[in-house]
């Protein structure tokens, strides 16, 4: 038995155009986790990826089971890294991607993503066809989201069991009801390894396969609350509701999972790097709890000089060019950002980036603070995040960099420092071409024994204020 909305589907002759127009670039960033290249990208900027005229797409999830399913299963390892992409799905393969020393940029579970991706459907007049499930499971999710998504339009229903015993037929069955996103759920590795056979077959834009989502969606299994979900504790509910066949899942399944995870990170991570991690992070542990007291009377002595907050938040650009929010005790009055143009002209340093000796924008206090560069302090907290080092070049404004000749390029390949050789060396009365020989030299040359030789020779710097307005 099918199921499909009572909404008229539309003539061939309104339905948009599905292969006319080229595809668009991707712009999605890869992260590999355990060799599969990962989405990196906002649930917006994936649905605008696969709705993009002209594009076709296979896409998987892949969460902490389906990688240990993987594992042991070759057929579903080749689904999976055939597929057009790959989301991640769960708190296990952030971490696991974290181990590795990347970051994710968002968690695309498919109980959120794929109602995401229907509306953004249904408002493109696309229509949804549900493969799998239980006999009566895939009728009872198209009724439900019918009724949650206006507009949408389910051109069919099969069920994962009788439905899908003959493959021939079923593809035959979807292709029939010519509907643009085909989502089929038959678990791992079941459902991708099918579709890995058959997608090229189906007359479908998009195929997903999106495992228990059926069963959510039908209102045979409780979703976790959406708090429980933004906690990221989703296992612990699933826990208790099927606590047989989850711990096996969640427990023993994701620890085996994260166990795989640190061997492989270790395995492949440059010794080097983890050794300049833990300096970073013990360090700026001690440092932070060390001068606890005094960043607090920095922080009223701000407050009662001028108005506006306590940090100053701008973003940066970090390694291999990739933004970030970085801190810093705020030392100019709150409409700095707005007079910065008219000051350009005023610059003290030669190049890109901009310094100003008398500038009016600073605060009585905001000049003790960048004499002895105690505005920078803050940042220990960016160092802690992994956005920055301790040690290595001063992360520069976007404008700046965009600005950069080619070879200054080569700085974006370390984390940015609160420190570094220019640093040590004059700051700001460094010139730009300068700076960029020292900082590239010391991308070539770094160390655990340099930087804690720069760590040293800071402090005599910022003692002596060379440099330093």
């Amino acid at each position: 038995m099918s199921y499909v909305s009572t909404v008229p589907a539309l003539s061939s002759e309104q339905t948009p155009a599905l292969r006319a127009a080229p595809p668009a670039p991707s712009g999605l960033t890869p992260v590999r986790v355990f060799g599969l290249p990962l989405v990196s990208a906002s649930t917006r900027s994936v649905i605008d990826h696969l709705l993009a005229p002209g594009r076709r797409s296979r896409v998987a999830f892949l969460n902490a089971h389906c990688a240990n399913v993987m594992v042991r299963d070759s057929a579903y390892e080749d689904a999976l890294h055939t597929a057009d992409l790959v989301l991640p799905d769960g708190i296990g393969v952030e971490l696991a991607a974290r181990m590795a020393g990347d970051r994710l940029a968002e968690n695309l579970n498919g109980t959120d993503f794929v109602p995401a991706l229907l509306e953004a459907a249904a408002a493109k007049g696309l229509s949804v066809f549900l493969f799998g499930g239980q006999p009566g499971v895939a009728d009872a999710a198209a009724r439900n989201l019918c009724l949650r998504i206006p507009g949408l339009r389910v051109v069919g229903t099969r069920d994962g069991f009788e439905g899908a015993k003959n493959a021939s037929a079923a593809v035959a069955a979807i292709n029939a009801a010519q509907p643009d996103i085909v989502l089929v759920a038959m678990g791992v590795p079941t459902q991708d390894v099918w579709l890995a056979r058959h997608a090229a077959h189906l007359d479908a834009r998009i195929t997903l396969g999106v495992g228990a989502l059926f069963d959510f969606l039908s209102g045979r299994v409780r979703r976790a609350p959406k708090l429980v979900r933004a906690a990221r504790c989703e296992w612990v509910w699933r826990l208790a509701m099927e606590p047989r066949r989850m711990a096996r899942r969640y427990l023993t399944g994701n620890a085996a999972f994260l166990a795989r995870a640190a061997v492989r990170a270790w395995a492949g991570r440059d010794r080097a790097a983890m050794a300049k991690r833990a300096v970073d992070l013990s360090l700026s542990a001690i440092a932070m709890l060390a001068a606890a007291p005094i960043l607090l009377l920095i922080a009223a002595a701000i407050k009662l000089e001028s108005r506006g907050p306590v940090f100053f938040r701008q973003v940066r650009v970090g390694k291999d060019g990739v933004p970030f929010t970085m801190l810093k005790f705020r030392s100019m009055h709150i409409d700095a950002e707005a007079r910065r143009a008219a000051l350009l002209a005023q610059s003290d340093r030669e190049g890109v980036c901009f310094k100003s000796r008398n500038d009016p924008r600073v605060t009585r206090v905001g000049r003790l603070l960048r004499r002895f560069s105690i505005d920078e302090l803050p940042q220990v907290l960016n160092v802690l995040k992994g956005q920055m080092s301790l040690v290595g070049p001063r992360p520069a404004l976007p404008e700046e960099v965009a600005a950069y000749p080619a070879r200054a390029h080569g700085r974006l390949a370390v984390k940015p420092g609160l420190t570094g050789m220019w640093q040590v060396s004059g700051r700001a009365e460094i010139g730009f071409d300068k700076m960029i020989d020292m900082d590239l030299a010391y991308a070539r040359s770094r160390s655990t024994l340099l930087d804690l030789l720069l760590i040293g020779m800071t402090a005599k710097a910022v003692i002596g204020g060379r440099g330093a307005f």
